[in-house]
């Protein structure tokens, strides 16, 4: 299907629920969970009443063939609070990782464990970033082995939400280091297994209602059937990988074929995952974005200087129109991303990173230039904007920083001009 911007009946429904639901639960206690740090468990209990916390809503968004829903959810409850919204979206990132690597089987077995019910919540974590790693997934310590028919798993990660509190952990680990990054399995580690502790909670910087942490692996001893997708589709993996190590041509499957092929060759289950889930974040950077952009022309538009509404000064006017534009234009990103991922289009010119970087950075200006609008009173706790400036520097570091995101536009760049059809005579004469 073509993309469009048309919002279906059930798209709109989706929408205004999801902003009454932020703005009538998640905003009146926003500013208690940040001072806190705690998890706001009433919050997710009423999230799963109404229907806003369970992997059916998942399962139901993600077939969405226009790649909408997901997003536009995303940006109601972000602009309710971004931390708040975290903890009831970080379970769908562990679902994505499930999804991609598991067999239907072990799909239908552990989706419903990431969610839980509204009488008895659960919770999930994606397990990936180490301490000396961060972007690089292709350099993950964490090791598995098989130990007879178990799998044995010792590592340490860090900067993982829902760490060692979650019912399920889905863990990305080296099984054959000399086969890159197709030698990793990913595991399902739940709860309470020997091992698995967690080192400390993280003290943050924003986004403080959710949980985010350090934990450690010490010989997590797991059945078998824990590795996502099994064994054998894991031994074709590594095989292709140790001919790609050795500088050999592998043979490609079908599902990782097609234009975006050695991109693809390039990437892990880790990255796959990562890739699915990008525009998401970029729509949670939007809420934030518009909570910022709305707050401050609310702002400007009541408070007078000088016999007039301040809005009316073109100091205060111009930056807010460039937000305005830039939300827009971050959104439209965004977007199309997200109809590409839901059409399996290949991601050749990098717009999922393209709709990261902007909705991100996008973020971060507009909270900065919320607190300039309202001056000394946007600094203090009196009002929100300066815990959405908070919230909105986590989005150019997580899931790929800003420099990541370039990095991987600049590769798209660079790969275009060493396959284009334009007569490089015309850059090089010679």
């Amino acid at each position: 299907m073509s993309f469009a911007l048309d919002l279906t009946d059930e798209q709109l429904a989706l929408r205004d629920k999801a902003h009454a639901f932020a703005r009538e639960v998640i905003r009146p206690v926003a500013a208690e969970y940040d001072r806190a740090q705690e998890l706001p468990w009433p919050v997710l209990q009423e999230a799963a009443r109404h229907g806003l916390y369970g992997w059916e809503l998942y399962a139901q968004l993600s077939i969405d063939p226009t790649g909408l829903s997901l997003p536009i959810l995303m940006e109601e409850l972000f602009w309710g609070c971004a931390g708040i919204g975290l903890t009831i979206v970080l379970p769908a990132l562990a679902l994505a990782a499930i999804r991609q690597a598991a067999t239907d089987e072990q799909l239908v077995q552990w989706a419903p464990q990431c969610f839980g019910t509204p009488d008895d919540l659960k919770l999930a974590a994606l397990a990936v970033t180490e301490p000396s790693g961060g972007s690089d997934v292709r350099s993950i310590q964490t090791r598995a082995r098989q130990d007879g028919d178990d799998w044995v798993i010792d590592g340490h990660k860090v900067f993982i939400g829902n760490g060692g509190i979650a019912d399920v952990h889905v863990v990305v680990a080296t099984v054959d280091p000399d086969a890159g990054h197709r030698g990793q399995g990913v595991f399902i580690v739940p709860k309470g297994t020997p091992g698995l502790s967690m080192l400390r909670k993280l003290d943050k910087l924003g986004c403080r209602a959710s949980h985010t942490a350090e934990i450690v692996l010490e010989s997590c001893r797991l059945p078998g059937g824990y590795l996502l997708g099994g064994i054998e589709r894991l031994r074709e993996r590594i095989a292709r990988g140790r001919e790609a190590e050795q500088g050999q041509q592998p043979i490609v499957p079908a599902e990782e074929g097609g234009p975006a092929a050695a991109v693809q060759r390039r990437s892990s289950a880790a990255l796959g995952a990562f890739e699915r889930t990008r525009p998401m974040v970029a729509a949670q950077a939007i809420g934030i974005a518009r909570a910022a952009l709305e707050f401050a022309r609310d702002y400007a538009v009541g408070r007078a200087a000088f016999g007039a509404p301040i809005i009316e000064n073109q100091g205060i006017a111009f930056p807010l129109a460039d937000l305005a534009t830039d939300i827009d234009s971050a959104r439209l990103l965004t977007w199309r991303a997200a109809w590409m991922a839901a059409q399996r289009q290949p991601f050749e010119n990098a717009e999922g990173s393209m709709s990261k970087l902007k909705a991100s950075e996008v973020a971060v200006r507009a909270c900065e230039q919320a607190i300039q609008t309202m001056g000394g009173w946007g600094y203090v706790k009196d009002f929100p904007v300066e815990k959405w400036y908070r919230d909105a520097k986590l989005y150019t570091i997580f899931e790929g920083t800003s420099e990541i995101q370039r990095l991987v536009i600049g590769r798209a760049l660079r790969a275009q001009a060493n396959t284009d059809s334009l007569d490089q005579r015309m850059i090089n004469p010679q």
